[in-house]
């Protein structure tokens, strides 16, 4: 049976991609839905509930910066939005979902975090239920500490709508009677100072039990009718606007990225207006008024019971204490071996392969503090996508260039919303001698590669990194990912060649082992899927898993649905938007998608291929998506040594096909269902394991 041909009936009736696709944008949405049920989870400890909400609204508020705003501005001409049908149908769904999420999501914050947190002691109060001495302290804090720094404005043809920063706390102020002046103007705009904290402690002796805070919005509500002698305010609400956020160069235009970028990134915080979010009680005419200001549509109105910024109740977190109240500590294994031997000689006997966050991403920054340190080490070569403000490994570059090492550093300017950090790492490089390049013009640099170059015995030899996650300290606590140390020629080779061709712009040569995106990454991807249904039309098993973060190339959907008709059998772990229906007769009913949701942020990307008992096992830094196989610099690199093939495979996939505690399958309607452990099954989540597995300290996490 010819399944190329099978599959191209199957779209010919369903002409719509709708017909054979997921929607994206729910796609996208539904992972939310995925973090609040651990946010109404009672078996997670409370302040990670409360975690998970913030997460959820971190997650909206880029969604809204960019996919929105890329929505809106697909049909945006001089400012005035002419959305065709398509994209406003496709915005009403989002924007309904969006409601229903964030609903929900205060739902949980009022109804089931908050009380709960007060009966352990950990308590967040609104004005009105401060006790008197609570109100008598908040209202000293406020003038000692808000008041001098608030500049109210009142609007007046000499005093317009002020600038409004994105995602920046606000408040709109409706007052009766005359100015100072004799005037009837009706209408204030005051900013929160962006240099206070937004949650704040009460003295210990201000707490009947446990700890107290209050939020600055709670404090400057309370006293906002301070602010204007002599007038009585009518109305007020607290309000929150979010802007597109995306930063844009013209790649023909521009001469130096780092200088462009850096003017962008001073009008990054004033773009176009995409969402606002008030108070639940706002009256509609302040609404209103704000929506006419921002020219933003009423659907994209949101009205919350809470703070309108709720990742800012992270400081809540991590003031709060209560280890009782959180995921139990763990440390991450740290193998002796790389304490006692020398590192170099460690990874010239074998790769060696790293599991993170469950080991210790440590023995990569001492892999590059070493070379730094190292006589014998000439030259360092590595990629710098996400890093942080704060990075040893940074450092450790510096210090080798000022070591006089050949030192060159890819540095990805345009990692969203990391791109200041990133300049200012490349200035510090550059004062130093290193050599700075900042990748390619139009293609995110996102693959996670570092090159060591050693004269050993007169020879040059190298060593080199690879991974699936960002060189950054904290997400390589945080987030699961692999990566490999590594002498094997052929495999330094390749990245070496990668780095001549990510700096003198050439057409890269042939690579041994790597797969290279733009120009072979998808191209190989689908030739590995292609060979799998081969195998299974010749009446062989042929087995595809693979574990990313989203799928949406139309591709690679179609080769998976051209092999799951074909027979392959094959388990998708998408941690988040996925457009491949599985389960469908007739074009993907030997195809099976799931979610992990847990502790940790899942990020690796492995890709298996049984392919007839070879068992080819690839890492990457890319997903399945058409920006990763297209517009970005994307490695995917075989895992050689059969042992570390298996560890990867009963570490990285089969744990996660097993999980039935934080595991979501997807149905072919595009809704996900909760996997739960029925009568004869033991509960198993596959973090939890690679916990106990891999870290040196056995604990419960608590899910």
């Amino acid at each position: 049976m010819d399944t190329k041909v099978d599959l191209e009936r199957t779209v010919q009736a369903n002409p719509s991609q709708s017909g054979i696709y997921l929607n994206r944008e729910l796609s996208q949405l539904a992972f939310n839905r995925r973090v609040l049920a651990q946010a109404e989870n009672p078996d997670v400890p409370l302040l990670e509930r409360l975690r998970y909400l913030c997460i959820v609204s971190s997650n909206l508020d880029e969604f809204f910066e960019v996919r929105i705003a890329s929505i809106l501005a697909q049909n945006r001409d001089d400012g005035v939005l002419a959305d065709p049908p398509s994209l406003t149908a496709s915005l009403e769904r989002t924007n309904a979902e969006c409601h229903q999420i964030i609903e929900r999501q205060y739902a949980i914050l009022n109804g089931d975090i908050l009380p709960n947190l007060s009966a352990n002691g950990v308590h967040l109060l609104r004005h009105q239920d401060r006790n008197e001495a609570q109100r008598a302290w908040a209202k000293a804090y406020f003038e000692r500490e808000v008041r001098p720094l608030v500049t109210p404005i009142m609007l007046d043809p000499a005093h317009p709508f002020p600038q409004v920063v994105n995602k920046s706390l606000n408040f709109i102020v409706e007052l009766n009677g005359k100015d100072a002046f004799g005037r009837g103007s009706a209408i204030a705009i005051m900013k929160a100072p962006r240099v206070l904290p937004r949650v704040i402690q009460l003295p210990k002796d201000l707490s009947k039990d446990g700890m107290t805070f209050c939020l600055l919005s709670s404090i400057i509500h309370a006293n906002i009718g301070d602010m204007f002698t002599g007038r009585d305010v009518l109305a007020y609400s607290q309000f929150r606007v979010t802007r597109n956020s995306d930063l844009w160069v013209d790649e023909e235009e521009v001469k130096n990225l780092r200088q462009a970028l850096q003017s962008e990134l001073q009008s990054r915080q004033f773009g176009v207006a995409v969402r606002l979010e008030v108070s639940k009680n706002c009256p509609p005419h302040l609404a209103d008024f704000l929506l006419n200001q921002f020219a933003i549509d009423k659907s994209r109105l949101y009205g919350v019971d809470g703070p309108v910024n709720m990742v800012r109740l992270s400081e809540l977190i991590e003031h709060a204490g209560k280890p009782a109240l959180r995921f139990p500590a763990f440390l991450p294994a740290f193998p002796l071996k790389f304490v006692a031997e020398d590192i170099f000689s460690l990874i010239k006997a074998q790769d060696i392969l790293l599991h993170h966050p469950f080991e210790s991403f440590q023995p990569v920054v001492d892999f590059i503090r070493t070379a730094a340190d190292d006589p014998d080490v000439l030259a360092i070569k590595q990629t710098i996508y996400r890093t942080g403000m704060n990075s040893d490994l940074m450092e450790a570059l510096i210090t080798a260039a000022m070591r006089g090492k050949e030192v060159t550093v890819i540095v990805e300017l345009m990692a969203r919303f990391d791109e200041e950090a990133n300049i200012n790492w490349a200035n510090r490089l550059e004062r130093v001698g290193a050599q700075v390049v900042y990748g390619v013009v139009g293609l995110k640099t996102h693959a996670k590669l570092a090159l060591v170059i050693r004269r050993e015995d007169g020879q040059l030899r190298s060593y080199a990194h690879l991974g699936t996650g960002n060189y950054h300290p904290t997400t390589t606590k945080l987030y699961t990912d692999f990566g490999i140390l590594t002498a094997n020629p052929a495999l330094t080779s390749d990245v070496n060649e990668i780095f001549i061709h990510l700096t003198s712009l050439t057409k890269p040569k042939k690579l041994n082992h790597l797969w290279l995106a733009p120009f072979a990454l998808q191209k190989e991807f689908i030739k590995a899927i292609h060979n799998e249904a081969k195998i299974a039309r010749a009446g062989r098993p042929g087995r595809i898993i693979a574990k990313m973060n989203a799928l949406l190339d139309e591709s690679v959907i179609r080769a998976l649905y051209a092999a799951s008709a074909d027979g392959v059998k094959i388990d998708l772990i998408i941690r988040g938007a996925c457009a491949l229906k599985p389960g469908v007769n007739g074009l993907s009913e030997n195809i099976r998608v799931r979610s992990i949701v847990g502790r940790f942020l899942e990020h690796s990307r492995i890709f298996y291929f049984r392919n007839d008992l070879a068992h080819d096992v690839y890492l990457s830094s890319a997903d399945w998506m058409n920006r990763n196989l297209f517009r970005r610099i994307e490695v995917a690199f075989p895992i050689l040594d059969k042992k570390l093939k298996t560890r990867v495979i009963n570490e990285g996939l089969n744990p996660y096909l097993k999980d039935n505690v934080n595991a979501w399958e997807l149905a072919p309607s595009g809704e996900y269902h909760k996997r739960k452990p029925n009568r004869k099954q033991v509960a198993f989540s596959a973090q939890q394991h690679l916990i106990r597995t891999l870290s040196s300290q056995s604990t419960d996490i608590g899910t």
